[in-house]
Parts: C-alpha cells; structure tokens; sequence
C-alpha cells in the first residue's frame, strides 16, 4: 500500500514538474573504521574521522536532521533508502532511525565489521531493514583490499543476521583483481548457501579519464563484456536477484542520478546528483529537500544525454569532468568535499 501511494505521490509532483527519485542514498556518516584501497567515498571526498580538524563551517547531520530530513522524503513519494557511509554503523542508534519509519525500507551497506549485541537485538525486531556486507569475494580477495580479519568479520557478520531472519546480500566493488573469481559458478553457489539472496555488483569507477586506462583496478572492455555475459547467465540459473553497473543502467537510458533513479545526501546534508560527484546548490539544513530537488542543476544533468553516457566507464559523470565542471558554474553550485 505504501508503495504504490509513493508512486501516485511522485506521478503527481512530476506533473508539477518536480522528479522526485524513489530511492535517496545517504551517506550517513563520514567516520570509517576502515581504510579500502579505492575506496569510492573517500575519493568523493565524504570521508574524515575527525570534523574538528576539517576547515568546514558545516557539521554532520545528527538524528534528529536525518529523521526530518526522511520524513520529508516519504511524504514526497520516496519509498526505499540506502543507507551508506562511511560506516553506517559507526553512526548512533542507526537501527532506531529506520525503525522510526516502518512502512519505508531501509538497505543498509555496511563492512559488517562493527555491529554489536545491541545493534543485532534492535534488528531482531525489525520488518524494514535489509543488510548489504562489503566484501570482495574470498578471504585473501577481500582482506588484501579491506584489511587483515576483514573476511572473517565480515562472515561472521552474514551468519548472525540471517540466524535471525535479516534479508541479506552482499556488495562487490569489482576490480580486475577480483572478477575472475565472480565468473566461477561455484563462488556464486557458495554465497547463496550463507543466506545471501542479493548482490551488487559495482565495478571500480575511476575518478578521471585517464585513470580509465591506466589504474590497475578498472577493468578493460573485453573483461567488462565477459562479465556482463555471466551476470546475465547467473540471472537465468541462480537463486539470486543481482545488480550490475554498469550494465543494468541501459535499459534506463543510461544514468539514473540527479533524481532520475536516486539522488544522495552528503553526511553534512548536500544534496549531490549521486555518491560519485561532489557538487551540491542545496544543503538540508537550510532547505528543503522538495526545494533542493528542483535545482537546476539536477535538471540539467537530466536534460544532458551526453552527461549520462558512460563511454566505457562504470560511471558516467565522473568521465565528463571538464562538461560537469562547466556545468557546475553555470548554476552556481559549489563543491561539497569534506578534505
């Protein structure tokens, strides 16, 4: 019921020439207790650990400025929230925040690393609440990119939550390093008898054009093809649901961020486009977010095919710096990196 009421509501608001997203990523917390090599928010910039030390005039939504800022959100048509971070779980009584709001769901991506005896009581009780862990596929695989015992935790972590019934997959940032581990069927089959019902499969987005062809984690045409083609044989022959950018976005017509699809929340309250960019004209603190949606500079990405192209990348915006750069001093809007 509450969904297709979100979607009336955003039908509506759309005639009013307003496009409201049905899902919002919020980076809820810059704090981190790991430190992953490439890892996307941190080369975002929505990373530190210590706010006192950053020369920032703007401090870190707290409870109370996420649970408005959510309750404003659900009564404009958004259904579902990802929850990212930082760790999410590093932010205070997380559980509790999206138990506030039971006929929203609530994706949480976590490193699995950190939860407590509280945290998994409080998850007991909960209906909305679905647990996406990070890892990078076998034990070697994902402490050589997230740190030593990383894996075991993180196992651990998958193992309580579905003793307790917790809807749970797993989050791949696919790297060369690791694709070819994903390709064997029986890795798949070995996730899915943990419990794990879903998938997403991200691969690693370079933060430049040139890094494209030169970092040793982005994946070349040729791997990217092969692994779209298992993706989409384990689609036909695994118990699964699974998630792939890029790739999934085409049938969309590329791109879905800027409110398209999604739009995200800087831990500081800016509403950016998507988790990669890192520039805002609206912050949750002295705006509201139906105010903040109708930026032009959302409407402009929108309006830009061009801007939603990948051209071979796993994300688009990323490799049209100099175009969004433009873009971004067309409408005013200012940069939204914490360091």
């Amino acid at each position: 019921m509450s969904h297709k009421l979100c979607k009336k509501i955003r039908k509506k608001e759309l005639k009013n020439d307003l496009m409201i997203p049905p899902f919002l990523i919020l980076s809820i917390t810059s704090k981190c207790n790991l430190e992953c090599v490439g890892c996307l928010a941190s080369n975002a910039g929505n990373i530190s650990n210590n706010f006192e030390k950053v020369n920032n005039s703007k401090a870190p939504l707290n409870f109370e400025d996420w649970k408005k800022v959510i309750k404003e959100a659900s009564e404009i048509g958004v259904f579902s929230f990802i929850i990212a971070g930082g760790e999410p779980f590093l932010f205070p009584n997380l559980v509790d925040l999206c138990l506030e709001f039971k006929n929203r769901t609530f994706i949480i991506f976590t490193n699995g690393t950190v939860l407590t005896k509280k945290d998994y009581e409080k998850l007991k009780n909960s209906s909305n609440i679905a647990m996406i862990i990070s890892i990078e596929g076998d034990s070697e695989l994902t402490n050589g990119r997230r740190g030593k015992g990383v894996y075991k935790k993180a196992m651990d972590t998958i193992q309580k939550l579905n003793n307790i019934g917790i809807p749970i997959g797993i989050s791949v940032t696919i790297t060369r390093g690791n694709y070819e581990y994903f390709l064997n069927p029986e890795n798949i089959d070995f996730l899915t008898n943990k419990g794990i019902k879903i998938i997403f499969f991200t691969e690693y987005i370079p933060m430049s054009p040139n890094e494209i062809n030169n970092n040793k984690l982005c994946l070349k045409l040729k791997e990217h093809e092969n692994f779209r083609n298992k993706i989409k044989e384990f689609r036909l022959n695994k118990p699964l649901f699974i998630i792939h950018s890029p790739g999934d976005e085409e049938k969309f017509g590329g791109c879905v961020s800027a409110g398209k699809g999604f739009a995200h929340i800087t831990p500081l309250g800016d509403l950016t486009p998507c988790p990669v960019s890192n520039i805002a004209t609206h912050n949750l603190k002295t705006s509201s977010l139906k105010e903040a949606l109708r930026s032009p500079l959302f409407k402009l990405i929108r309006e830009n095919e061009n801007l939603l192209e990948t051209n071979g990348s796993p994300c688009a915006l990323s490799v049209h710096p100099q175009e969004v750069e433009a873009l971004r001093r067309s409408v005013g809007a200012y940069k939204t990196n914490i360091k």
